[in-house]
C-alpha cells in the first residue's frame, strides 16, 4: 500500500478535523478508550459521499426476536473440534453479532470461553499462525455492529483484520460500502497481549488521514489455531475470526 500520498491532518480540512471519529473502523483490532469522540470516520464519509448517519443510541432498547438459537450445554468431554463447531453454530445466524439478544450473546460468550480454556497455542504472539488476513465472524462491539441503524445502513461486506507478529504490524480493512482502512504498530505486552497504536487512516480506501496520538487500544489473544481467533478487546468486547488468507502483508 502506498504512503507517499498521506495528508497530515493539518492539512485536512478543518470542518472535517473536528467531527471526523475514526473509532469504528478501529474496533476490530481493539477498542478505542483513549480515542477523542468529536472524530468520527463516517461523518468524514458523509461529507465526502453523503453516507454518514449520526449514530443513535438508545439504552435500554430490548430487541424482540422470534428465532432462538440457543444451544443446550454439552459433556464435559468434549473434544476441542466440537466445541469449536459448537461455536461457529451458534453464532451462524446472528448476523456478525447485530442480531444478538442478550442471552445468545451470553451463550456465545460461554462456548468461547470454553474453547479458550482449550487453547492450543498459549504464546500466540511467537506462532505463525497469528500471521494473515482474518475475516471477522462476529463481534459484541456496538461500534462496529451499528444495531441501531436500520439493517440497510450498517456495513454489510466483509470486514478483515490482518496481523503480521513479525513485523509487529496489524490492519483492518472494511469492504462494502465504506472500504475504509486503518494501520496499527503493535506493542507485546506479554505473550499473548499487545498495545496497538493506530498510526494511518484511510476513508474509502484512497484518502489517507493520520491518526492522532491518542489513537490506542489493547487487544488479546485468547485462541488461535489454523482457522479461527479468538481475541478479547480492553473494553470487554469479544471478537471471533476465521483465516482467510495466511500469505497477506500489512502494509509498512
Amino acid at each position: 500500500m502506498a504512503t507517499a500520498c498521506q495528508l497530515p491532518v493539518s492539512t485536512f480540512p478543518s470542518h472535517l478535523k473536528s467531527q471526523t471519529d475514526l473509532y469504528r473502523l478501529s474496533s476490530p483490532v481493539s477498542s478505542f478508550r483513549h480515542f477523542p469522540h468529536s472524530w468520527n470516520l463516517y461523518n468524514a464519509g458523509y461529507l465526502l459521499a453523503g453516507k454518514y448517519f449520526r449514530e443513535l443510541a438508545e439504552p435500554g432498547t430490548v430487541k424482540w426476536r422470534t428465532r432462538v438459537s440457543f444451544l443446550p450445554s454439552s459433556p464435559k468431554n468434549k473434544s476441542r473440534e466440537d466445541v469449536k463447531q459448537e461455536l461457529l453454530k451458534a453464532i451462524a445466524e446472528l448476523d456478525r453479532g447485530a442480531e444478538a439478544t442478550s442471552e445468545e450473546q451470553e451463550r456465545v460468550d460461554q462456548i468461547a470461553r470454553e474453547l479458550e480454556a482449550i487453547n492450543p497455542i498459549t504464546e500466540p504472539l511467537k506462532s505463525d499462525l497469528l500471521n494473515g488476513k482474518w475475516e471477522l465472524l462476529y463481534t459484541t462491539s456496538k461500534s462496529i455492529l451499528q444495531p441501531q441503524r436500520p439493517k440497510i445502513l450498517r456495513p454489510f461486506g466483509k470486514i478483515y483484520q490482518a496481523i503480521n507478529a513479525d513485523t509487529l504490524r496489524a490492519q483492518n480493512i472494511e469492504t462494502w460500502p465504506y472500504f475504509n482502512q486503518v494501520t496499527a504498530n503493535l506493542v507485546p505486552l506479554n505473550a499473548r497481549r499487545v498495545a496497538v497504536k493506530f498510526d494511518r487512516f484511510k476513508i474509502g480506501g484512497l484518502i489517507p488521514i493520520a491518526a492522532p496520538g491518542r489513537a490506542r487500544g489493547e487487544l488479546e489473544i485468547t485462541y488461535l489455531d489454523e482457522e479461527i481467533r479468538v481475541s478479547r478487546g480492553d473494553k470487554g468486547n469479544l471478537f471471533i475470526l476465521k483465516m482467510v488468507d495466511p500469505a497477506y502483508r500489512v502494509p509498512s
